[in-house]
């Protein structure tokens, strides 16, 4: 096991006695006025204020299929369903995530040092990065279950001991993602505050919380504020559209009961002068393949 670097001062503090909130401490885009790179300055200011940023077309429809492709190779492929790496529906069984798929398929190893992709968030995060998590998402149709409200930093904070809030998503849409097929959801502004949330983390809970959450989830009262205070968006678009987001912005979505599945690749970058620490949180890291400690720059 990787011995991690000396755990830093906690700027966040979650899973304790009551619920704190916290005024972000970081910047959101770190990176200084006028860097190159795929975003055009009035982006990156969007990205800032609402905390993500979407775009119609990352993906060429051809690119798309490449991609899909290798999504559906690797969900049928019985040796991957036993893979500790997939995590199957409570329910259906069928296969709902693959982590780390830029490990296990060259495939989508290319697409995570695509420019596009990759020069995105060098541009957001003002370094070099590596991948703190990479999975697939599939939400088949008739009842795939969604994702509740959450914010990423929580968790990776409190269980991958990352110290900073300088980490970004990328979500790339493999199927369309119509309004009704557990599109993601995110509150715009919400990023700026974090939720320190009540309760203690179980021993594994990443076991459980994979499937469905418990730990970590804000409380009804506090949603409900920043719902009222933010709003909510619903991310809809084509295959090969992309929406970026902040680790702290807040993001969940609902079930999946149309005909018609919506499969996401779900890229994590962190700074390389972020490194994780040990947990804040939590008894124990979670396994490297959802929270990583290689740290090797993407090239």
């Amino acid at each position: 096991m990787t011995t991690a670097p000396e755990r830093t001062a906690d700027l966040y503090p979650t899973r304790g006695t009551a619920e704190v909130i916290t005024t972000r401490k970081d910047p959101v885009v770190w990176s200084q006025p006028g860097t190159a790179g795929p975003f055009a300055p009035s982006e990156l200011s969007d990205f800032e204020r609402d905390g993500f940023f979407a775009i119609g077309e990352l993906l060429t429809p051809e690119e798309v299929a490449v991609y899909r492709a290798e999504l559906d190779r690797l969900v049928l492929d019985p040796t991957m369903r036993a893979d500790p790496r997939s995590i199957v529906e409570p329910k259906s069984q069928d296969v709902r995530t693959v982590f780390e798929v830029h490990k296990i398929s060259e495939v989508f190893a290319k697409l995570v040092s695509d420019p596009r992709v990759v020069g995105r968030a060098r541009q957001i995060l003002g370094s070099d990065v590596y991948v703190h998590q990479s999975r697939i998402n599939v939400k088949p149709g008739f009842g795939a279950s969604g994702f509740y409200w959450h914010s990423d930093f929580e968790t990776w904070h409190a269980e991958d001991g990352l110290p900073n809030m300088r980490t970004v998503s990328v979500s790339i849409a493999l199927t369309e993602n119509y309004d009704t097929n557990g599109g993601l959801m995110i509150m715009p502004g919400s990023h700026q505050h974090f939720v320190g949330c009540e309760g203690e983390t179980p021993k594994d809970n990443y076991k459980r919380s994979l499937q469905m959450q418990d730990a970590g989830i804000p409380s009804d009262e506090v949603l409900t504020k920043m719902a009222d205070k933010h709003g909510i968006r619903l991310f809809t678009g084509q295959a090969g559209s992309a929406t970026w987001f902040d680790c702290n912005a807040m993001h969940g979505s609902g079930d999946n009961i149309t005909p018609y599945p919506r499969s996401n690749v779900f890229i994590v970058f962190n700074s390389v002068e972020n490194e994780a620490v040990e947990p804040f949180a939590a008894p124990v890291r979670r396994p490297e393949y959802i929270g990583a400690r290689d740290f090797t720059p993407v090239r």
